[in-house]
């Protein structure tokens, strides 16, 4: 029998192994066979046909022309076809090529939703206003390379120059330290000249204007009791504001974006007032009206009656969309306004923001892109916005949200056995989209609620080559022995490396790459004193001599491949490791890392990243069971798995844990052994 398994880039390798053996020995033979197609195979549909458009049409008539997503856009029906062919040319023919967004210019005109949309970045200055969501300049300077060159957003507002130091280096050291085309799509961030004051006299605009940025986006009071309740000034003075403003700054030759804040909250207060202060900025020069529901509060109903009254009135104007998240409404309120005629969107990486959030790119460009067919700069780039999400949330140091549309890690996870059991047949039974259209990848999760079909998609996907006959019942006998493990605390939906494994050993001719013979523990304190422990271990000063940290110590014994002497009538070798460790399981580690990386090198790129243990039996006291779950990550790679152990010892938990992780990476990189 032969065990086939599939590398994490696609390819698969087979394995001949011969029969298992008590303890692994020797290398095995990995052959590359074939990189696996997509599971979606490409299918035609109706093609949509416009109408013939020789000048700036309404949003209604756009929207006229848009069939709706339930017919036109849906998965399977020429969803594809219709964002590369779907438009037609000046003179009414199918023009038969995508048209990309990069050779058209905000500064020529009007560019109207939903066909075209601009994609605006402002996870650098509004996202970082959530709370604890924080980053350093050189962080910026990264997330930024990355919004450009992976994403490729057409405007990347990175911050308020004239607020704080950090933002003004940022945009110092961008000049040198970006490419040229990460800084033509640089925005600046400040607000209209202050009250009584020339807007050439105001710091903060002159700070807009130092900061080389390209574009500059000012926000502006739209709401008239904002505007006399709140910065206390007139009607007219605020209008005053706004056209000097945007004036200024244009007669230098930066490109304009007015934010029009509380615009809908505006339009609903006093709606001649608020398409007056729209009318000031586009008369002063704006290249783009930013509708803001800056309160998080419209209904995307109430979105698109405004937005296409706006656009239908500055012809000549880019309208925009700003959304927060506080009714849960961010995306559908940004969808729509595209819909409705607005050609530029902004939003922030993983919806963050103040309060509850701002609208959330990674599910706005995938719906425009993907859904509505609008032709976008970074439609292309698609397959990166998943990297690119996870990229910004490890760079802020944030937890990836798992059940985010279209990039989480739960995004295309199916559990239901029914579910399973028709996505073999068929992928789209229960995914709007093929993953890899986003970057992102379909999971079969396993737990007490799977059936058959996930084992058997599991069995699959690992790359194990069972017997058609074979594959029924060895799917029910893991089947059964995932339910009775679970009901004992194990849970494996997050810990699918451990399936892996449980796959894999259940193969009569596999044999692991490394086996532990014995290992031991031990920890020894002179210091009882907890708190006193924790202030000595992260103090700068030398602790007194009776007050030492915890120490603990382990040493552990492996049986491995023998690398380092070919001719020895013994193809495996022992080693024994000692090591110290800040508790017993960081020495265990240590000391496993040690025995092993000599003969498997590839260790030493391994790091782990998250510890979690919980008590499963309370009840039970000190004698309670505990689950282990650990995360593993492959620094080259990029490569994240995690696993998972029960056992009424916290250590043996732990241990059994680590060494799952570390096989689970030597099978992947195909580090087999056999014949003992």
């Amino acid at each position: 029998m032969t065990v086939t398994r599939r590398r994490a880039g696609g390819g698969i390798f087979s394995i001949t192994a011969a029969t298992a053996a008590a303890a692994a020995t020797a290398a095995i033979t990995i052959t590359t066979i074939s990189h696996q197609a997509s599971a979606f195979a490409p299918i035609s549909g109706s093609t949509v046909v416009h109408r013939a458009g020789t000048s700036l049409r309404t949003a209604r008539e756009v929207s006229a022309d848009i069939v709706d997503l339930s017919s036109a856009a849906e998965m399977g029906q020429g969803g594809d076809q219709w964002v590369e062919d779907g438009f037609n040319d000046a003179n009414g023919s199918l023009n038969g090529q995508k048209q990309s967004l990069s050779r058209l210019s905000i500064d020529d005109g009007q560019i109207q939703g939903p066909g075209q949309v601009l994609v605006y970045d402002t996870s650098l200055r509004d996202g970082t206003q959530g709370e604890s969501v924080s980053v350093s300049c050189d962080d910026k300077l990264k997330i930024a390379t990355r919004l450009s060159t992976t994403l490729n957003a057409d405007f990347i507002e990175a911050g308020w120059p004239g607020s704080n130091p950090k933002d003004a280096e940022f945009f110092s050291r961008a000049q040198t330290e970006l490419d040229p085309v990460a800084k033509s799509r640089l925005v600046a961030f400040g607000s209209t000249r202050r009250k009584g004051i020339r807007a050439e006299d105001d710091p903060q605009i002159k700070a807009l204007v130092d900061s080389g940025a390209p574009t500059v986006c000012i926000v502006a009071k739209s709401h008239l009791w904002q505007v006399t309740d709140i910065i206390r000034a007139t009607p007219e003075e605020n209008l005053e504001m706004i056209t000097d403003s945007v004036s200024y700054l244009t007669s230098l030759g930066v490109r304009t974006f007015v934010d029009l804040e509380h615009f809908f909250d505006g339009y609903r207060h006093d709606a001649e007032y608020a398409m007056q202060c729209c009318q000031a900025a586009a008369d002063a020069g704006a290249k783009c009206l930013v509708l803001c529901d800056t309160n998080g509060g419209s209904m995307p109903w109430q979105v698109d009656e405004m937005t296409r009254e706006v656009v239908e009135r500055f012809p000549d104007v880019t309208v925009g969309m700003h959304a927060h998240n506080d009714c849960g409404m961010a995306v559908a309120n940004s969808v729509t306004a595209a819909r409705a005629g607005a050609g530029l969107v902004q939003g922030t990486i993983n919806g963050i923001g103040e309060r509850t959030g701002n609208a959330d790119l990674c599910s706005i460009v995938p719906s425009l892109g993907l859904h509505v067919g609008s032709r976008m700069t970074c439609k292309d780039n698609l397959p990166n916005i998943t990297s690119v999400s996870r990229f910004v949330d490890e760079t802020l140091n944030r937890q990836p949200v798992s059940s985010a549309p279209f990039v989480g890690a739960s995004a295309f996870a199916h559990k239901g056995g029914l579910h399973v059991a028709a996505m073999e047949r068929s992928p789209l039974s229960y995914q709007h989209i093929d993953p890899a259209k986003v970057g992102n990848e379909k999971r079969i999760l396993i737990s007490e609620l799977s059936g058959r079909q996930n084992i058997m998609g599991k069995i699959r996907e690992v790359g194990v080559d069972v017997d058609a006959d074979d594959v029924s019942a060895r799917a029910t006998a893991i089947l059964n022995r995932v339910k009775e493990l679970e009901s004992f605390g194990y849970t494996f939906e997050g810990a699918e490396a451990s399936v892996d494994l449980m796959i894999l050993h259940g193969n009569e001719n596999y044999c692991p790459p490394f086996k532990v013979l014995d290992y031991s523990a031990m920890v020894f304190d002179t210091n009882l004193d907890s708190a006193s422990r924790v202030l000595d271990a992260n103090s700068d000063v030398t602790p007194h001599e009776n007050s030492k940290t915890t120490t603990a110590r382990a040493t552990i014994k492996v049986r491995t491949i023998n690398m380092d002497d070919a001719s020895t009538e013994k193809p495996y070798i022992d080693r024994l490791e000692v090591s110290d460790g800040n508790g017993p399981v960081d020495a265990l580690a240590s000391a496993l890392k040690q025995a092993l990386m000599p003969n498997h090198p590839h260790i030493e790129d391994l790091e782990l990243v998250d510890y979690k243990v919980r008590i499963l039996d309370p009840e039970s006291a000190t004698s309670a069971a505990t689950r282990v779950m650990i995360e593993f990550r492959d620094n080259s790679s990029g490569e994240v798995w995690t696993t998972v152990s029960v056992d009424r010892n916290v250590i043996s938990a732990s241990l059994n844990a680590l060494v799952d992780g570390l096989e689970y990476a030597l099978v992947d990189h195909g580090c087999l052994l056999h014949d003992f």
